[in-house]
């Protein structure tokens, strides 16, 4: 409240706000009743410190069941409850209930951040560390590996958990049935346990790889088979980029909602990215429109110095807030090691 700050030379809106900054976290109670409205605002107080914290402070919001809030009010709640990253959420029926989960919120809270500092550095390098170095005198199929690691470092899932068939059906589910799907659809696929992790894969496919620590490594197929019938059978030696568009948006969409699963309370804060295009030596990169141009045709490269996996580090809400900035960081690094082409 504005009255426990002391005396200040401010008014007890700016008081307020000065408070959400400074925080180490924000707590988010909210009931049936809107609040006051400052003049000069269109919306409450509590509405204003909402916004306010949600921008760079951890939040613990709290919502009261069994409630008949005000217009204004469960507008409010429903954009709380709209926002996908960087909260948790959870309700309460009574104060009891509510001193109850707050303290618990509070307490998995200062675990997560006693863990460790993170360190951005450490973080990219186990990402790029997850991609295994190419062969380059191979022939392989091309493939998009997208590596992802949480921090602060510590284990998410128990070995039980590792082993529960449900989470490896909920992998299956996903991967091909999904709003993120992977997978090919007329391809079975199977979930095993290699060592520790947890591995959901199609025969000559895609493959998804979890580890006990929330890291994903995924291995997408690019293969576009509309190219490949067009150019009877010369469609593996191009890179079509709307195809690794797609591949890219999925896997990430697939990682934002599996991490919400075995990570609900938010325990990983930041992620290291990285992503890479394996068996691609001798292809060319073109987006489809440039394809159908070429009349079928295309120049084959002649190799190069090899690519590097694209790596950043980023803010774990950014994996559902800012996907689509994300995948442009991501894409155009990606075709650029392809401009020699």
């Amino acid at each position: 409240m504005a009255e426990h700050f002391g005396a200040q030379p401010n008014s007890s809106q700016i008081a307020c706000l000065q408070g959400v900054r400074s925080a180490d976290v924000v707590v988010l109670i909210l009931g049936d009743n809107y609040g006051f409205v400052p003049s000069g605002t269109t919306i409450s107080a509590t509405h204003q410190e909402y916004r306010e914290a949600r921008q760079t402070r951890p939040m613990l919001a709290f919502i009261q069941q069994d409630i008949d809030p005000q217009p204004e009010q469960k507008a409010f709640i429903d954009e709380v409850q709209a926002w996908e990253g960087g909260l948790f959420r959870s309700s309460f029926n009574d104060t009891m209930d509510l001193q109850e989960g707050i303290t618990r919120a509070l307490h998995d809270f200062t675990l997560a951040n006693a863990v460790g500092p993170i360190d951005q550095d450490q973080l990219i390098s186990q990402a790029a560390a997850l991609i295994p170095p190419e062969r380059r005198s191979q022939v392989s199929s091309t493939l998009l590996e997208l590596a992802i690691v949480g921090g602060p470092s510590q284990r998410i899932l128990r070995p039980l958990q590792m082993e529960d068939p449900t989470l490896g059906e909920y992998l299956e589910q996903s991967a091909s049935f999904g709003e993120n799907r992977l997978f090919d659809r007329t391809k079975g696929s199977v979930a095993t346990l290699d060592g520790s992790d947890l591995v959901v894969s199609q025969k000559r496919g895609s493959s998804i790889r979890l580890t006990e620590q929330g890291s994903m490594h995924f291995r997408l197929t690019l293969e576009d088979n509309s190219v490949r019938e067009r150019m009877s059978g010369f469609g593996g030696m191009v890179i079509i980029e709307d195809v690794v568009l797609q591949r890219l948006g999925a896997a990430l969409g697939y990682a934002a909602a599996t991490i919400e699963r075995i990570d609900p309370t938010q325990r990983l804060t930041n992620l290291g990215v990285a992503a890479h295009v394996s068996g691609a030596e001798y292809r060319a990169w073109q987006t489809r429109a440039q394809q159908a141009a070429s009349g079928g045709s295309v120049q084959i490269g002649m190799g190069r110095e090899e690519r590097r996996p694209v790596a950043m580090c980023i803010r774990r809400a950014a994996l559902r807030l800012d996907r689509t900035p994300l995948i442009e960081d991501i894409l155009v690094p990606l075709r650029r090691q392809f401009s020699a082409h």
